[in-house]
């Protein structure tokens, strides 16, 4: 692996991570497009190089361009609903954006060029020109695909965003409620049209169809309750997980299991259980401090 020990440089990383993880959707992948990007830069002069930070940032947008076509295919053929590897919120706020995990999932409907566009100027803050360099379109293009892309992510956008202490507060509530079988403190908890998704990506049990609607959340739960019962949930802790509130369990099996919650109007509209063992070897360490059941 190739090394880049200027300090300078090195302070990119963490952003241009970031924006190649909103762009693919995998921490993994993320880290090997910008690894591939540092090791370009040490191919060329810098002395040639006005902005190392902009130059980075376009190597980074194209590499990421030419991933999506291949990610796209591989998730056509995914079995199950696709979600993003989930990650836990920075420490350091000044390094988080708004995007959290049902915008992420919205922006898998748009093309490679919006999407790109998008997350480079409304996101990162990128000017137009640098965004035409970055996708080998024009300044004007670029402003349309924006555009297009802001049309297509609006209802997406939170109106109301919940604070970190009161969706806690909802995921500590859902997993009392869930893992009891009460079902009437779980109506009481979620929208009438929630939606429920699990991703377990064919490598361990997982609802292969989103559930729609209160109803089939509930008789979900209620399924699983007898289970609950019998092998307890080990619950590691609450957490973050992109932008959304949620927690960490060990289920049964030994398999781990991201959920994040999609709270608005003290309702919960959608539910994201992330059980891909492919997707949460990248949990944490001290999230994980216990023996596999």
């Amino acid at each position: 692996m190739t090394a880049v020990s200027d300090p300078y440089l090195q302070a990119f990383r963490p952003r241009l991570i970031r924006l190649a993880y909103r762009m693919l959707g995998s921490v993994a992948d993320a880290e090997d497009v910008v690894q591939d990007a540092y090791s370009r830069w040490l191919s060329v002069d810098p002395a040639s190089v006005r902005e190392p930070a902009a130059f980075l940032r376009v190597i980074v947008t194209r590499l990421c361009l030419n991933q999506l076509q291949s990610a796209r295919h591989r998730r056509e053929t995914y079995i199950g609903p696709w979600l993003p590897e989930p990650i836990f919120d920075p420490e350091d706020i000044n390094s988080a954006d708004d995007i959290t995990l049902p915008l992420m999932i919205a922006l898998e409907r748009l093309s490679p060029l919006e999407r790109a566009a998008f997350l480079l100027h409304d996101v990162f803050g990128v000017d137009f020109p640098e965004v035409a360099q970055a996708i080998d379109r024009t300044p004007a293009a670029c402003r349309q695909l924006a555009s297009r892309a802001r049309i297509h992510l609006r209802q997406e956008r939170p109106r109301f965003a919940v604070s970190k202490e009161h969706g806690l507060k909802i995921a500590a509530a859902f997993f009392t409620a869930s893992r009891n079988g009460d079902m009437s403190a779980l109506r009481a908890m979620l929208a009438e049209d929630v939606i429920a998704y699990a991703d377990g990506g064919g490598k361990v049990p997982a609802t292969l169809t989103p559930l729609v609607g209160i109803e089939a959340v509930l008789g979900r739960h209620a399924e699983m309750s007898s289970d609950f019962t019998h092998f307890p949930s080990q619950l590691m802790r609450y957490a973050v997980i992109d932008g959304l509130p949620g927690f960490l369990t060990v289920e049964r099996g030994g398999i781990v299991q991201v959920t994040a919650l999609h709270i608005q109007d003290n309702r919960i509209l959608a539910l994201y259980v992330t059980r891909n063992p492919d997707k949460l070897r990248r949990v944490p360490g001290d999230h994980l401090q216990r023996p596999l059941v």
